[in-house]
This record gives structure tokens, C-alpha cells and sequence, in this order.
């Protein structure tokens, strides 16, 4: 039987191998686009140098650059430009800043099983590298007048910015409802994978605004497919992904929860709301709202929305013509819903 150690580094494994499988068309692409991100990190200021370095070197899986770049091949005939790397930058400090920006909402220590910044450096100094990342990616568009990307990731920025306000409102008085939480999570999630591939297309076919439409839409259900994954790991028993219960006793409304909900009567539903309002510290209350949820299909429901999104992310690839481009959106959009963390 396998330990815990051993589960988790087969599934790094297994991660790390289709990160490679779809980075193989943009392999040249990824590494000139490393290199000219680090050296956009440095600045004339000691303290900033420290931390820009600690964030660089302990990046994730890159998705986000990864759509900027497959989507700009796809769609431009295989080629990109300076602006597809000015895209790829501005999306990945963006997407930095809002995650340092999120550690200190949360209250969090640790980022990808590291120090988070707000535990080095204290949430004052967070903050301020976070609005300079913001800053940072902001002016990078508009000093090479990228004024078309520049609007795309702006976008972006406010819509994040009104479903996390969104999700807390909510998280006080419990009264989600499903249009509302597809909502938050267009907002929280999907815009900015959304703003990626909105970009890619844009960086190498900036005058064709269907195209550009169609890409953004693309990157949108792919990130609705992919939270509703991230939703149902808070089910999943194991080691596998991130503990179980933790949106519970955040008070987070997701989707199995409010489809357990929908489908309750008065009592069951006035136990579920109290549950969580006011039991989501209580790790076997948590265990039975679990396996309430479980039982009332509230798994299976969310996993036949989120293949739906899939579904239709593959018919916006399928209207392409085959290239290796192509070929890793797929593997990425099939990776959304099959991975294990």
C-alpha cells in the first residue's frame, strides 16, 4: 500500500509529465519568456530585490503564460510577436500581485508549500509589492502603448476585484444561489484565464475582435470548469488536492453545498445553514455536511455542470484547424477536470 509521500510524488509526477506535454510547442517560447521576466523583476531597491527574486523562484505551473502563448500560435499561424511576451508578462504580474494581495486577506502563511511574503515580511510590506506588481504590469502595457491588452487584463483586474467583494457579502447571510455563485466564479476564476487567452489572440491578430471574443470565451469556461474542480476537492477524502472542508468552515456557498441545499426540505436545510454559519469550526459537524452533501448528489451534480463547461471548451478548439498548438489547449482543457490537486 502507498503512504502519503508516495501518493503525492506520483501525482507531482504525473502533473509534471502533462505540463511538459503541453508546453512542448511553446517550449522556446516559455524559456525566452523566463528570462525576460526575471530581468523585468529587477529594480534599484535592496528589499524589493529580495523579495521579486524569493516570488520568481518559487513560481508555480505557469498556466496562465502557457494559454497566452498556445492560443498567439494557434491562432497566428504558429508566430509571435514582442506584444505576446509583453501579454504572458503583464498576465503573470498581475496574477502575482492578486495572490500576494490574497495572502493577506486570507490570513495566509504558506503559498504553494512555501512562505507566503505577508509571513516574511509582514502584511504592511505585502501589500505595497503587490500594488507594485500591479503597477508594474500596468505600465508595461501602456509605456509600449499596448493600450488594446492594457484594457483586456484592466477588465480583469475590476472583475476579480467585484466577486471577491461578491463572495464575502455573500459568505455574511449564506443566500447564494446558483446564478450567483456561476458569478462569483466567472469573476474570482475564469476572468483572468479568460483575460490570457483574450490577449494571446489580441498580441498577434489585434484587429479581429471576434476572434479575440471567441478566445476570451474559450479561456472563460475553461476557469468555470476549473473552480468548480477546485469546489469539489473540498469532498474528496485523502491527501489528494488541497483538505477537505476548508471552503465549509470559510462559509464558502459551493456548488455541491448549494445543490444540497436546493434539494432539502425546510428542516434539512435549516440544519445545512446552521451548520455552516455557525458549526464550520466543528470538524464532525463538518465530516456530516460532507456526507450530507454526498449523499444528495451534490457531487455528481457539480461534476455534470463542470464536464459541460468542458464540453464547450472543446467546441471552441474544434472550429480551429489541427496544429501542436491545438493539440496542448486540449490536453490542457481535458487536465482541468482530471487533476488529482
Amino acid at each position: 500500500m502507498e503512504t502519503v509521500y508516495q501518493q503525492k510524488s506520483r501525482i507531482f509526477d504525473f502533473v509534471m509529465n502533462i505540463v511538459q506535454q503541453i508546453q512542448s510547442p511553446i517550449k522556446t517560447e516559455m524559456e525566452l519568456f523566463e528570462k525576460k521576466f526575471h530581468k523585468s523583476m529587477t529594480t534599484k531597491v535592496a528589499l524589493l530585490n529580495r523579495i521579486t527574486y524569493y516570488i520568481v523562484n518559487r513560481k508555480g505551473k505557469q498556466m496562465r503564460p502557457m494559454f497566452v502563448f498556445l492560443v498567439a500560435k494557434m491562432v497566428g499561424e504558429g508566430e509571435v510577436n514582442e506584444r505576446t511576451y509583453r501579454g504572458a508578462s503583464v498576465i503573470e504580474l498581475i496574477h502575482t500581485a492578486t495572490l500576494v494581495h490574497d495572502d493577506v486577506v486570507d490570513d495566509s502563511n504558506k503559498r504553494r508549500g512555501f512562505f507566503s511574503l505577508n509571513a516574511l515580511w509582514k502584511n504592511k510590506i505585502a501589500v505595497l509589492v503587490g500594488d507594485y506588481l500591479l503597477a508594474k504590469g500596468l505600465l508595461l502595457s501602456i509605456d509600449n502603448g499596448d493600450f488594446d491588452l492594457l484594457r483586456i487584463i484592466s477588465v480583469a483586474v475590476r472583475e476579480m476585484s467585484e466577486g471577491e467583494l461578491l463572495q464575502i457579502e455573500k459568505a455574511r447571510r449564506l443566500d447564494i444561489t446558483e446564478e450567483i455563485y456561476y458569478e462569483i466564479i466567472r469573476q474570482k476564476t475564469a476572468t483572468l484565464i479568460a483575460a490570457c487567452c483574450g490577449l494571446g489572440a489580441a498580441s498577434v491578430q489585434p484587429d479581429n475582435a471576434e476572434l479575440i471574443e471567441k478566445m476570451r470565451k474559450f479561456g472563460e469556461v475553461i476557469g468555470m470548469a476549473f473552480q468548480i474542480k477546485d469546489d469539489l476537492f473540498d469532498y474528496t477524502d485523502g491527501p489528494i488536492g488541497k483538505p477537505t472542508g476548508i471552503d465549509i468552515k470559510e462559509k464558502k456557498m459551493t456548488l455541491p453545498l448549494i445543490y444540497a441545499l436546493n434539494t432539502s426540505d425546510a428542516k434539512e436545510r435549516k440544519w445545512l445553514i446552521n451548520s455552516v454559519k455557525n458549526h464550520n469550526e466543528d470538524k464532525r459537524r463538518v465530516k456530516e455536511v460532507i456526507a450530507f452533501v454526498k449523499e444528495k448528489g451534490g457531487l455528481e451534480y457539480a461534476t455534470t455542470k463542470m464536464i459541460a463547461y468542458q464540453q464547450e471548451a472543446l467546441q471552441i478548439l474544434n472550429q480551429f484547424p489541427e496544429s501542436p498548438y491545438k493539440d496542448s489547449l486540449v490536453t490542457m482543457v481535458n487536465y482541468v477536470i482530471e487533476r488529482k490537486k
